[in-house]
């Protein structure tokens, strides 16, 4: 069968394999996926600067050990250097944020990067 204008039938496929395109990149999870269903522990709200300082710390124990491959042990005086810059560098509106939602916002995210980068830890990717 012969399309009257063949321009139509590439057109078609054209606009097909588009659509198809877009329905798998919809169907992969975003960056932010893992954060669905994340419920911050209540504690953050109350807790000492001494014991976020330690919940950072350990959170970047756990990421980095994963990230480099090497024990956890080998990571606490890096991880701690991050933890004590990161925080002490947080605005109060930062460290409230940090607070109510357990991750940090975008410009306490940055403070964190420049932390990691003055403790010589790498960059998660």
């Amino acid at each position: 069968m012969r399309y009257a204008h063949p321009r139509t039938g590439r057109l078609l496929l054209a606009a097909g394999l588009l659509s198809l395109v877009a329905a798998c990149n919809s169907a992969k999870p975003g960056p932010t996926a893992s954060l669905e269903g994340f419920t911050p522990d209540p504690a953050l709200k109350t807790a000492s600067t001494r014991n976020l300082t330690g919940r950072v710390s350990r959170a970047c124990v756990v990421t980095q050990g994963r990230l480099q491959s090497v024990p956890e042990t080998a990571l606490a005086r890096p991880c701690g250097c991050y933890a004590q810059k990161t925080l002490a560098s947080l605005d109060r509106g930062e460290l409230e944020s940090y607070r109510t939602s357990g991750y940090f916002n975008d410009s306490a995210k940055a403070k964190a990067l420049a932390a990691l980068d003055a403790c010589q830890l790498p960059r998660p990717v």
